[in-house]
Formats: structure tokens, sequence, C-alpha cells
């Protein structure tokens, strides 16, 4: 069946799951960028303010470029829809600033984990508040992958305070996204602009009192700048993505993100135990059997249309 627009429902379907990979994909890359602001000198009040600064024109210039002028402004005139965003906006700030600080100090490995806590966190999210099914490929991807945070959790030897913030500042924040009556661009528009106001007090006040690195040679300014795109591209595609897609469809794909940055922490030589190495055996098994489970639904669904 065609629906409006000439596309079909799998054809939809489709295009959200690939938005979402690069989303994540995207994701878990910015240890790179973060790490390299770090090695310059910039720390992460400076790399947040700054990242802060530089989205809220790119989501400005992705409104005005797709059309949703109109959207924006019907948001604005909402009190309780800007205080939902702003609520949203503080949840994601909040953990962008952990997050910097973790792949500063070599918690790379430790702030993949709260990555992969958090689409456990979706998953039952997605059967408890929404009452989507959860079949039992699901569930045993859900098991398999608890297990595997509490194994980690018992490698590092301590509590994983950086991963449960992490999980936590993102999980409100998808939770809270899905609920804002906002298209994609234009709520994520105002969130970068509540968010850009803090952010921009701050970088002038580090600058009035002679900190910071921004101005002081080009390729860190550039790199500062960089955070704009970098942030905007996919807090789009994931509140895009988030309204088209299941919530427990989006905790499997969450699993991308935690993977690319735990790549990145072996790569910068970050320790890795054989207890911790079990722990991410079971998580990639969660994730194999859950991939497994939504084939083959997607399989029934094509052969009998159900």
């Amino acid at each position: 069946m065609t629906q409006a627009g000439g596309r079909t429902a799998p054809d939809k379907a489709r295009q959200a799951v690939i938005a979402g990979a690069v989303c994540y994909l995207l994701w878990g890359s910015t240890p790179i960028l973060f790490m390299a602001l770090g090695h310059a000198g910039a720390d992460e009040w400076e790399i947040v303010g700054q990242r802060a600064m530089w989205s809220a024109p790119w989501a400005a210039l992705l409104v005005l470029v797709l059309g949703e002028r109109h959207e924006l402004w019907r948001i604005v005139r909402q009190p309780r829809t800007v205080a939902l965003l702003a609520l949203s906006a503080a949840s994601v700030s909040s953990g962008w600033v952990v997050f910097v600080w973790a792949v500063n100090h070599g918690k790379n490995l430790e702030s993949s984990l709260g990555y992969y806590i958090n689409p456990l966190m979706n998953m039952a999210a997605g059967g408890l508040l929404f009452r989507e099914r959860i079949d039992r490929f699901g569930l045993v991807a859900i098991a398999l992958a608890t297990v595997g945070v509490v194994v980690q959790t018992w490698a590092l030897g301590h509590p994983p305070v950086v991963a449960l913030i992490l999980a936590t500042t993102f999980w409100i924040y998808g939770l809270i996204r899905r609920q804002v009556d906002a298209e994609a661009l234009a709520g994520l528009c105002v969130e970068c602009m509540l968010i850009a106001i803090p952010g921009i007090t701050f970088i002038a006040w580090l600058h009035q009192h002679g900190g910071g690195i921004f101005g002081h040679a080009l390729t860190p300014s550039l790199l500062l700048m960089l955070c704009g795109p970098v942030t905007v591209a996919p807090l789009a595609l994931f509140s895009w993505t988030a309204r088209r897609l299941p919530f427990s469809t989006i905790g499997f794909l969450q699993f991308l993100s935690p993977t690319v940055s735990f790549v990145i922490g072996l790569s910068v030589g970050e320790r890795l135990t054989p207890l911790a190495a079990v722990s991410f055996l079971f998580i990639w098994a969660g994730a194999i059997v859950f991939a497994y489970g939504a084939w083959r639904a997607s399989r029934r669904v094509q052969t009998t249309g159900i």
C-alpha cells in the first residue's frame, strides 16, 4: 500500500532506521573532536559553552532551509511547549558536560557503558510507558545486556557514576522529546537557542577573565566552531527518528554509539580487563539477538502483511 507522498510504510520505516543509525554513528565519533580540543587546552566547560553557542545558528539555518519557520513561531507562542523543551535542553546539556569531561579523562570505556545502559531504559520505557510489545527476542536481548552491564560495573570496581549520569540524562531527554508537541527541527532550534543563552554568557565571562583558547590559534578555533554542526546533525536526526520509530527500536540502534566510543577508547590505550571484555560480549550478544528478532518481525510483516 502506498501512503501520502508516494512512499510505502516500509520505505518510511527504512528511512527512519537509516537516519537513526547515522545519528548514533555520528554520536559515537564525537570523542575524537572533544579529545582534540582537550589536547589543545580547552576544558569541558569551554567546550560545552562553545558547543552551545555554535549550535544555535546551525539549528536556525536548518529551520530556514527546510521551511519550518511557521512551526518555530507556533512553538514559541506555546509556553508549555517551550517549558518542556527547556527541560529537555537542560537534560541534554548536563549530559554534555559529563561526557566531555569523561572522554578527556580517559573514561571512554566507562562513558560507553552509560550509552549501553540507556537503550535498556528506552526498551523498558517502550514496554511500561507506551505499551509497546517486546517479543521473546527483545526480552532475551535485554537480559543479556543487563548481565553485561552488571559485569561491567563489577569490572570497574566502583559505582559507574559517569555511566549512570549519561544514561539517565539522555533517557530523560528522549522521553521528553517524544511527548513534546513540536516538529523535530523547530523543537531542536528552540532547545539550541535556550542552551545558547548560558553558553554565550559563560564564554563572554571566560574571555573577560583571560581564559579560553578560542581566537588564539586557527585550528583550535575552527574545531570549537565545528562543535555546532557536529552537535546539531545527530540531534536533528534523533529528534526526527524518535517521533517515527518505536522506543524499543531506538533502543537497539543506540547500541551503535557506545560501540564506536568503545573502539575509540581502546585505540587511545584505555585498559580493558578480561572481566570487562566478558561484559561487552554479553552486551553485544544482546544486540545481535535483538537485531535477529527485529529481522524476523520485518520478514513476517513483508510475508503476511501483519
